[in-house]
This record gives structure tokens, C-alpha cells and sequence, in this order.
């Protein structure tokens, strides 16, 4: 049975949401974001025919998360997006409660998108099936419907599927949680993306030693890197920590070897990805010359989200930039693509005490920044970076309540490299050592400032916008 189609609602909701949205002054220049609704997840990111595609969780009929669809955005150099035909729509009885997070293949010349079709029961109760959609030859997907159903052993919540192909196998790994409420990733194989054999657990609550390990994993992604095989998870209860795992839910990975053949992932520690405020769900691809890419939802489910001024404005959330990852010395590092260097202007230097450097615009802004000692960057009085012997501190104050919130990333801080976009911060520590990901809303024109006895130097960039098309 199909569902009734909601096209013309969603038409309605886009014309008449994209003109305030892109009125609004917290509206990203150069980050992708809506153009009206809510978006999350980054879905289905792919180098395919030419092209990178870059599919998103979006509810374009308001600002929450029901009625989650797929959108779709393209680009040749991960900078220039335009928009593309909107991928899934949740009209059929496997996906009515919502088209979920999932990925996209290149199978056998043909874009394959592999989704997780949500169903909620007037119960309470949840299934989930693992489902398969192919792009046409005009730009439209066609459902191909369901591969997987719910595993036995686990809730309703299993969903994220990751696909890719090894040696002419394919492979999957699932976020999921088990009868206990413990969560795991489940590992799968197939010889057609059709029919598909469970491999068992690789990682989660009791695997490899790790316990307290929260109730439930989202948005797995596992990939050779550099002589290692890294997986990003999101484990949804993790305990808070004094100085990570702050967040609502934290965007984590682990490194070690992957076994093909045993099906097991001999891994270490997990690690915090994002030190940030914002940064969730985030995604993996291979770029055309062999860099593995990474984007994420510079967002938090469940925070306080729902807080943010843009709802007001029919819109809410953003992509952080594209990063290059790379892994060494027991480190996973994450740099913006160099790509991102077409939006610079004219190069700026400044050296000097910090107190009596220049203010900067912070609209479209980047600089690089090496203290000698403590500093302090003001972003407009919303949000404040410190700089000490103990590493970074970035507070701002809470939506709810107007308290101080604080984010810590610890260690000797040598280089910053910080992105402004009108609502977001991006900081890349020691040349991507550590990240700490924010959204932030000033009254605008917004400046950054410098405070503090130390001498710093600056290089600085004002950007221009780059508008999806």
C-alpha cells in the first residue's frame, strides 16, 4: 500500500520557507543548511559519476523531527553545492514513520542509496527494516523496498546502515541495541546488496572489553585509514565526564585491525571526535584522489536544540565544513579540505599583543592563530575561547536558563585554525589534532576580538559566500 503522497505540502512549505530562511541573519554564507524545516544526519555522501552527492535527513514541513525525508545536494569540489531532486520521502508502510540515516553506493554504475525505513506502532512499540533505492536516469530515486528485516536479538532501534563493497563482497555495519538495552554495531555481508548474513557484533557494550558503553549506537561508519581501520559511532548514554562527553550525545571512534575473514574488530579505547558544543552523526567518503572525507551535522538530538532563535525563522541546523582525516602517531586528525581555500580573500598578518590587535569581522571569517601564552578570542560576547597551560576552554551561555556552558579540549595548544560562518565556529587545534565544532547566534554585525597580555600572531581571510544553487 502506498501512502498519500505530501508533494504539494512539501512544494508549499519550500516556497513560501526559503525566502525567510534566507533573510535571516544567522543563515550560513558557505555552510549547507535547509532552505526551510529541519535538517540533521549527512546521509548517502558519495564521490559518484563525476560528482560528490550528499544526502541529509530533512523534515521540510517544520522545524522538528517528524517526517524525516532525504534531500539531496551535489558538488564537483565539496565547495559549489546545487540542489538536486529530493531523494525519499516516507509514503510507503516500511518507512511511514520516517526514511532514516543510511549511505550510497556505486553499484555497478548504478547510484544505490541504502536507508533505514522507520515504523512506529500505535503501541509504543518500533520496528525497522534495512531497505534499497536506486537513482534513475533523469535524477529521481525509485524504492527497490526492503533487504533486511529487524535481527533477532534486538529492539526496533537498529537503523544507520553503512554499506561498502570488499573484494567483491558486500559489507554493512549497523548501529543497534540489544534486548538489554545495550548498545552495539552489528556487522553483515552480502554477495548483492540483496540477501544478507549476519557476521555478529564488532563493537558496543561488552565487545572487546568495553563496558558502560550507553544503550544505544548510531550512525556507525568503518573504514581503512592510513594502516588501521578506524569505526565512528555515536553511543547514545555514554557517562558525562568532567572534561568530554559533555554533550547530550557524543560523536565518538576507536582504531584497530579489522579482520575480513573472522569478522572481528580488534580495537582500543574510544575517543571523543568533536570537543565542541555541536557535532553529531557524521559521515565518510573517498574523495576522487584518495582522501577520506568526513562531514558532520553540526547538531545535538536533544539538547537544547529546539531553543535555537532560527526556528523562528522556519529553519534550523547546518553541515559543519568537509575535513580531510588522517591517521598517525595514535591520533585521528581532522583538517578542512584545502578546496575550502577558493573562498578566501585578500590574506591578512598581524603580530603583536593580543589586547591591541584588530577586531575582525566575524561573518565570513577564518584565521590562524599562534599565542605565546593565554588568550582569549570574544565572538561577539556570545561565545568565548580561552587559551592556557591547560589547553582550550570555549563557553557561551545556555538557551534555557542564561548559565555559563563550558567545553574543554586538554593539551598544549600551539596553532589554531578557526572558521566563521554567520552562526557557526569551527576550531581545529594543532593542525587538526582536536576539534571543537559550535553554533553560536550574535546580533550581527558580529565581531571577534583578542584579549590577554600574551603576543600572538595572525593570519587572516575574509571569506565570501558560496550560496547552494
Amino acid at each position: 500500500m502506498t501512502l498519500p503522497s505530501r508533494w504539494p505540502a512539501v512544494l508549499q512549505a519550500v516556497m513560501k520557507g526559503q525566502p525567510r530562511a534566507l533573510a535571516d541573519s544567522h543563515y550560513p554564507q558557505w555552510h549547507p543548511a535547509p532552505v526551510t524545516g529541519l535538517m540533521n544526519d549527512p546521509n548517502g555522501f558519495i564521490w559518484f559519476a563525476g560528482r560528490y552527492h550528499l544526502f541529509y535527513q530533512w523534515n521540510p514541513l517544520g522545524c522538528d523531527h517528524r517526517y524525516k525525508c532525504w534531500g539531496h545536494w551535489s558538488s564537483v569540489d565539496l565547495v559549489h553545492w546545487q540542489h538536486e531532486p529530493m531523494a525519499l520521502m516516507p509514503d510507503e508502510e516500511y518507512d511511514r514513520s520516517g526514511c532514516y540515516s543510511g549511505s550510497a553506493v556505486d553499484n555497478n554504475g548504478v547510484l544505490t542509496l541504502c536507508y533505514t525505513g522507520n515504523v512506529k506502532f500505535d503501541d509504543g512499540s518500533r520496528t525497522a527494516w534495512q531497505c534499497l533505492a536506486v537513482q534513475k536516469a533523469d535524477g529521481n530515486v525509485e524504492k527497490r523496498g526492503p533487504v533486511m528485516a529487524l535481527p533477532e536479538g534486538y529492539t526496533g532501534h537498529v537503523r544507520d546502515p553503512k554499506v561498502w563493497q570488499h573484494n567483491g563482497e558486500w559489507f554493512m555495519v549497523l548501529g543497534a541495541q540489544d534486548l538489554q538495552k545495550r548498545g552495539k554495531v552489528l556487522l553483515f555481508k552480502s554477495p548483492d546488496l540483496n540477501t544478507w548474513h549476519t557476521c555478529g557484533e564488532i563493537a558496543g557494550h561488552g565487545v572487546n572489553g568495553l563496558s558502560d558503553a550507553g544503550y544505544m549506537w548510531e550512525c556507525p561508519d568503518l573504514f581503512a585509514l592510513d594502516g588501521t581501520h578506524i569505526l565512528i559511532c555515536c553511543p547514545q548514554g555514554l557517562t558525562r565526564e568532567a572534561h568530554r562527553y559533555l554533550n547530550t550525545y557524543p560523536a565518538t571512534w576507536m582504531s584497530g585491525a579489522f579482520d575480513y575473514d573472522r569478522a572481528t574488530f580488534d580495537h582500543g579505547a574510544l575517543h571523543e571526535l568533536d570537543a565542541g558544543f555541536e557535532f553529531y552523526a557524521p559521515q565518510t567518503t573517498l574523495a576522487a584522489d584518495g582522501r577520506r572525507i568526513l562531514i558532520g551535522w553540526m547538531g545535538v538530538p536533544d539538547g537544547e536544540e529546539m531553543l535555537q532563535p532560527t526556528r523562528t525563522q522556519g529553519w534550523i541546523h547546518q553541515m559543519t565544513c568537509p575535513r580531510e582525516l588522517r591517521y598517525r602517531d595514535g591520533k585521528l586528525w581532522q583538517t578542512p579540505i584545502r578546496e575550502l581555500e577558493q573562498l578566501r580573500q585578500e590574506e591578512q598578518r598581524w603580530q603583536g599583543n593580543a589586547c591591541d590587535a584588530p577586531d575582525l569581522d566575524a561573518t565570513g571569517l577564518e584565521f590562524e592563530l599562534t599565542p605565546s601564552s593565554s588568550v582569549s578570542v570574544d565572538f561577539a560576547h556570545t561565545l568565548r575561547l580561552t587559551v592556557d597551560s591547560d589547553g582550550l576552554r570555549l563557553e557561551r551561555a545556555s538557551l534555557q536558563n542564561g548559565e555559563t556552558l563550558t567545553r574543554y579540549w586538554l593539551g598544549d595548544v600551539q596553532h589554531l585554525q578557526v572558521l566563521c560562518d554567520r552562526s557557526s565556529v569551527e576550531i581545529f587545534i594543532n593542525h587538526g589534532e582536536g576539534v571543537m565544532s559550535s553554533r553560536y547566534f550574535p546580533g550581527h554585525p558580529a565581531r571577534v576580538s583578542f584579549e590577554g597580555a600574551s603576543d600572538i600572531t595572525l593570519r587572516y581571510w575574509s571569506l565570501r559566500g558560496c550560496m547552494i544553487e
